[in-house]
């Protein structure tokens, strides 16, 4: 279940390193590079928000006190990284929903932290009951 905090302390760093880029890019904008760099601030945005949540799940779910599955706990330590990363591309990439490859990539990190999400809520409701 260690592999909760791993994932939180993952996420936390995303949200702090993002909240930066976006400051950076607000605050001292460089002609002709941060239009082509952060070409989408609201998708940024939307990146940032989700490794909050994320790293709040983690942290939710290590604190429970429950013995969760470790399996599960690996696909939302993973996925819960992975998913907000996706906005993160999309806000550099203009093109993100267009090229096959990140709709595979997306596709996989949502089945990731779905399975993990499953295996924890499974594991919390069994608790419960």
């Amino acid at each position: 279940m260690s592999i909760l905090l791993i994932g939180a302390v993952a996420c936390m760093a995303a949200l702090i390193l993002s909240a930066w880029l976006m400051t950076f890019a607000r605050w001292f904008p460089i002609q002709g590079i941060d239009e082509k760099f952060l070409v989408d601030y609201k998708t940024m945005i939307r990146a940032h928000v989700d490794y909050a949540l994320m790293a709040l799940f983690n942290l939710g779910f290590y604190g429970a006190g429950i013995d969760l599955p470790v399996f599960a706990c690996w696909c939302v330590a993973i996925g819960g990284f992975a998913n907000p990363t996706v906005f993160v591309i999309a806000a550099f990439d203009p093109d993100f929903w267009h090229k096959t490859h990140w709709k595979v990539y997306t596709a996989i990190s949502f089945m990731i932290t779905t399975v993990g999400f499953i295996g924890v809520g499974t594991a919390l409701l069994r608790q419960a009951l």
